[in-house]
């Protein structure tokens, strides 16, 4: 019998197509091999269905459980566990060059705290008219950032120029 396009999860009791599976109770305990029909038979004897939990193993594993309780428990894990991770975000902080030292400074302490969360921070440093021409000023203002925050920041990508703007990447500093 082919499985359905609808069926989302472990395959279970008609819906598995393979011949022999190796069987393991609703107890753990292990039946060893059994021909697939058979497995079938001794589930619904105890009320249980017959899943597939290691489909890739020779011959699959399956288990008494019951369907409905397992898809359940697995997208309650799933769940948990998407609740759990942290999606990583790219910051953007942009300066100027001639940056007074009161803005730095509270740009660095935003920068800080971007860290600290566990973001990335892509520093931004835009040049216009005749500053693109004392690029060297730009370097020495990100290498200050660098040198600031070096405790609690590594360099992702060193400082670049693109076009009229000059950019460089921290990550914050694994623990």
């Amino acid at each position: 019998m082919p499985v359905p396009q609808t069926l989302n999860g472990p395959r279970y009791n008609e819906y598995i197509t393979v011949p022999r599976v190796r069987v393991i109770d609703e107890n753990g305990e292990n039946l060893g091999i059994m021909y697939t029909r058979e497995a079938i038979a001794a589930a619904q004897e105890v009320g249980l269905d017959l899943v597939e939990v290691s489909p890739n193993a020779d011959p699959p594993v399956c288990k008494f459980l019951d369907v409905g309780k397992f898809k359940y428990e697995t997208q309650k894990k799933a769940a948990a566990a998407r609740k759990t991770q942290k999606v990583q975000e790219v910051k953007e902080i942009k300066m100027r060059p001639n940056i007074d030292d009161h803005d730095y400074e509270v740009k660095m302490k935003a920068v800080r705290k971007f860290l600290e969360e566990g973001d990335k921070v892509k520093l931004t440093l835009r040049f216009r008219g005749r500053e693109l021409a004392h690029g060297q000023l730009g370097l020495k203002l990100l290498e200050r950032v660098r040198d600031d925050a070096a405790e609690y920041a590594k360099i992702e990508q060193a400082p670049r120029m693109e076009g009229r703007q000059m950019l460089m990447i921290m990550a914050p500093k694994a623990a």
